[in-house]
Formats: C-alpha cells, structure tokens, sequence
C-alpha cells in the first residue's frame, strides 16, 4: 500500500478535461484510434439488474424489456500501439462485454490479452467460465490474481479445471507492485477492505501515457480503510469508485450491516469540501439494482450532478 501512495504522490497528475458535473461523453474522437484508452464496459453490482427474484419497481419492466447498457461492473483497456485489450473484471457479461470492447479497439480478437481480478464474489471473477471447454476452450489467458485469488482459482473446481487445462494461466500479483503491460500501460493493485470469504479485495491504479485512473468497484466504508480516500483522488484523473447503494433506505430485505458498502450519501457528504476539481474526478460505479441513480431523470440522480460528482455510464470512453 506505501509503494502505492508513493507512486501516486511522486507522479504528475494531468487534469481532468470534463467540465464541472457532467458526464464524461461518449467520444468519436479519431484520437481514440491510437494510445491507449479505457472503456467503461459495465456498472452494475454483481447480480445485475434486473435482480433475481426482485419484485420491486425498479425490476419490473426490465424483466420484459432488459436495458443493453446494465452490465456488471468491468473496465476495458485498449492499447493500440501493442495491438492488445484487457478486461478488470470477469463478469457474467462478459460475451457481450467482449464484443464491445472490440469494436471500440477495431483489433480483429475476441479475447482479450489479459484479466485483473478484483476479488472473489460473484460478479467479478465467473465470467472465467466462458474461458472453458463447454464454451470457447480458450488458450493461456493471462488472469492476475492475488494470492488469495490465485489459490481459489488453482484449488477449487470448476476455475482449477480451467487452470489445468490451460485455458487460462494465473498471473500473481503482490499488493502495491504494478505490472507493466506496456511502455504507456501499467497496472498496480492494491489491498482495500471488503468481506473477504475467498480471497482478499483489491482495487486498481491504471497509469496511462498521460493520465491516471483509480478503480475501486467494491470496499467496506470509507473509515475501514486505513488510507485517506481523498488523499488518493488528488493525485488521479479519474476515479471509479463504489456506489452500492444511494442510502440504506433502500434495502429492506436485508440486513444492512452485512453489505457495508459506502452509500452515495455518506460519499458526497464525506467529499461535499473537496474542491470542484476533484469533486469531478470522482464517478459512481457499481450500482445495485434498487439504486435511483440508475434513472436518471431521479431526484438521486440530479442531486448527484448538482454537487459536482458523476455517474459512470456505459461506454464512457477515456483516453489515457
């Protein structure tokens, strides 16, 4: 973790080029066809919307008529100059989520160099089962794992199977040391606090030519970790971070406590002083399917904005 903070504090942050609480757009740029660049490929918590067995409004329709763009959380990347793409996250979209990130980096593959695995719960390592036999037998994916993860995978079938048939080859990782994917591409991890049932959490620092992005899709509350949040926005371009749930009103099939992710309202309240610069660092990802973020034409969803802050969308393109 300090052999993070230092990289982030040795580098030289390039700033934000979004304007003040708005979305970063969907680019046509022709600049995208070249560097390197990141795709937003999902934003939904690991179950999807809509939800198993939901019964509430915010499912209802979508069980007719499914929206395209909820997809499970995942980032691309895309380096044109060595001709190479990787996923953060292998979710259950992650068929569809593969074909997007083709078509934004015009590259003639459908599978990607590599996968950054966050951590074991569901919605962020099973897409790894489309890499076996019963679908498309894949050869030597790079998979970068932790060791916790890395010991899940290898000892616990089905993921060991893929492991011993080579359809995918495990990477390690070790907190706070970055793999470098390329002159313009590097990768760090690093340890945050979560419910680590099968393998530690970790988020990422994605460390572009020119520009920085953190990723950090699943945490316990802010206070948990023993890094300052803010200290870390500072020094990024962009940062992707949890937004579960908006508040805890909105659960009430569960017990909170359980799953104490940060809400959105306890987020803006803790970066209401920040400065408008860094509040527009700062998008919400991650969402569950009862989140009012989602519709945009919410009250949740304009108070966020209003203050500063963004909402991730699919799609949304950076040009690292």
């Amino acid at each position: 973790m300090l052999r993070v903070l230092l990289l982030l504090f040795l580098s030289v942050c390039v700033s934000c080029n979004n304007s003040e609480g708005t979305q970063e757009p969907f680019s046509e740029d022709s600049s995208l066809d070249s560097g390197v660049i990141l795709v937003v490929l999902g934003t939904i918590q690991d179950a999807g919307s809509p939800h198993i067995a939901c019964r509430k409004s915010c499912c209802k329709d979508l069980f007719e008529k499914p929206d395209p763009t909820r997809k499970v959380v995942s980032l691309g990347i895309i380096d044109h100059e060595e001709e190479k793409t990787y996923l953060l996250e292998a979710t259950p979209d992650m068929p569809s989520q593969l074909k997007v990130l083709k078509r934004h980096s015009g590259i003639d593959k459908e599978l990607p160099d590599g996968i950054f695995l966050t951590h074991a719960h569901i919605g962020h390592y099973i897409g790894l089962m489309y890499l076996g036999r019963e679908a498309t037998n894949a050869q030597n994916i790079p998979v970068f794992a932790m060791p916790g993860m890395q010991g899940f995978l290898e000892e616990n079938g089905p993921w060991s199977q893929l492991v011993n048939e080579g359809n995918i080859r495990i990477v390690p990782q070790r907190d706070s040391v970055p793999s470098q994917l390329s002159p313009g591409l590097q990768i760090t991890p690093f340890r945050v606090p979560h419910r680590d049932e099968y393998s530690e959490t970790v988020g990422y620092l994605i460390e572009g030519p020119n520009v920085k992005v953190l990723f950090i899709p699943d945490i316990d509350k802010w206070e948990q970790w023993q890094v300052k949040i803010e200290e870390v926005i500072r020094k990024v371009d962009y940062a992707f971070v949890d937004a579960t749930f908006y508040h805890g009103e909105e659960i009430n099939t569960r017990d909170i406590s359980e799953i104490p992710h940060p809400f959105i309202i306890e987020s803006m309240e803790r970066f209401e002083r920040l400065p408008a610069s860094e509040k527009k660092k700062i998008h919400f990802i991650h969402f569950n399917h009862t989140n009012p973020v989602l519709d945009t034409s919410s009250d949740a969803y304009k108070e966020v904005t209003t203050k500063g802050f963004a909402v991730a969308t699919f799609e949304q393109v950076i040009h690292l």
